[in-house]
């Protein structure tokens, strides 16, 4: 079985740069449409057995029209090549009110052939998928859905959680005992798992989240482990039986991805004996976060410019300078020329940090009222950072005592 992995579409993310002429879709949405053309071109050249996407097709629970659009030209064309296509619910795509459809029910229910929308806990045996395989679904499933669907009532988030996984882990070892152990077993979560390194989407961090245990996922009865949430591409399970792979999202969604490349995975799934084979993502816009701190009030402009790549680096790029300075120098920093500079970007970022310096404090057996105007004088030079402060001390000191 060769099966192409992907998952983290984000294809709305419009929150940079400017809209097309031509198509009238804003610039970083078509960003994401090549990424996903890119995708849906390999499954097809490589005629692939069956596509997994483990959730997020949007950023937005409401998607507008034209984005649903242009997803759905994408799967449909999985759809006419014939390529069983698997979608499952990620928490984007999920809306918050019960009852309501979620983002790609539509595909559910015009019954798009070849093309399957997993939307709650399941196992799918070889007959039902029409494949020489098994697949343990795993959407996302918010936590109070997850109290409802389990019948788990509590306050304390820490017990109910417990008994989430509790009950979760039993499901899925009952699923992995009545599979057919002559055929492969595919598991795709749209979840967090214990030990994943995260990327920007840090909300599993906030508690917000529930998390697999990484024993669960790392059973070696499994075949591979198809998972999507967290942006950050890795194998959780490097070296061993089976590949946990979180292939990470399409295109850098911010800068907290500015480091990451971007792919998406090809599987030969074989019982027993699984092997994946990255496929990196070219044209991903880059991303540049910069840094700088002002330690002089001379040439800063050129302080901040020789904080930025050359040019050639900041062509087509979403760029973020973010800059450290006494409050005092605001007006030193000038923006126009900045702007000029960073022309070639697809946009800039010009982040101001002015720091107010904390005021200096009197040890707690002094008062002002204890200190004589030198010592007085001596305290504000060293609050202010003023310069030449030594010198204005002894002038002080020649008008004091004359």
């Amino acid at each position: 079985m060769k099966l192409l992995h992907f998952a983290d579409a984000h294809i709305d993310m419009a929150n940079y740069g400017r809209h097309d002429p031509q198509t009238g879709l804003p610039l970083r949405v078509l960003d994401f449409l090549k990424s996903l053309d890119t995708i849906v071109d390999a499954a097809v050249s490589e005629n692939v057995d069956a596509v997994i996407f483990a959730g997020d097709a949007y950023k937005d629970r409401s998607p507008a029209p034209t984005f649903q659009r242009e997803w759905g030209r994408r799967i449909i064309r999985l759809s006419r090549a014939g390529i069983p296509t698997f979608l499952l619910v990620g928490n984007h795509d999920m809306s918050p009110a019960t009852g309501r459809a979620h983002a790609i029910h539509e595909f559910d229910t015009l019954q798009i052939p070849h093309v399957r929308v997993l939307q709650k806990p399941g196992f799918l045996s070889a007959d039902e998928l029409g494949l020489p395989f098994q697949m343990i679904a795993i959407p996302y499933i918010s936590r109070s859905g997850l109290m409802a669907a389990l019948e788990v009532s509590g306050a304390d988030r820490a017990e109910v959680y417990s008994e989430i996984e509790k009950r979760l882990t039993d499901l899925i070892m009952g699923w992995l005992e009545n599979a057919d152990p002559s055929l492969p077993v595919i598991l795709t979560a749209h979840a967090s798992v214990q030990g994943a390194s995260y990327g920007s989407e840090r909300t599993v961090m906030l508690g917000a989240d529930f998390v697999l245990p990484a024993s669960l996922v790392k059973d070696p009865r499994l075949d591979y482990v198809a998972l999507g949430h967290i942006h950050k591409p890795q194998d959780l399970n490097e070296g061993h039986h089976p590949p946990v792979i979180y292939p990470g999202s399409i295109e850098r969604v911010d800068f907290g991805e500015a480091r990451d490349d971007k792919f998406y995975v090809i599987v030969d799934v074989a019982k027993g004996h699984s092997q994946v084979e990255w496929k990196k993502l070219d044209g991903v816009r880059p991303f540049v976060d910069c840094r700088a701190v002002l330690n002089s009030g001379e040439n800063v402009t050129q302080a901040l410019m020789s904080a930025l790549p050359k040019s050639k680096g900041l062509e087509g790029a979403i760029v973020r300078l973010t800059v450290e300075y006494p409050r005092e120098w605001d007006t030193l920093i000038d923006d126009a020329a900045m702007r000029k500079h960073t022309e070639g970007c697809f946009e800039f970022h010009l982040v101001k940090r002015p720091q107010v310096e904390a005021r200096i404090r009197l040890p707690a057996d002094q008062t002002v009222s204890s200190l004589s105007p030198l010592d007085l004088l001596d305290q504000y030079w060293r609050a202010s950072h003023t310069e030449d402060a030594g010198e204005l001390q002894k002038l002080a000191q020649e008008i004091i005592f004359g």
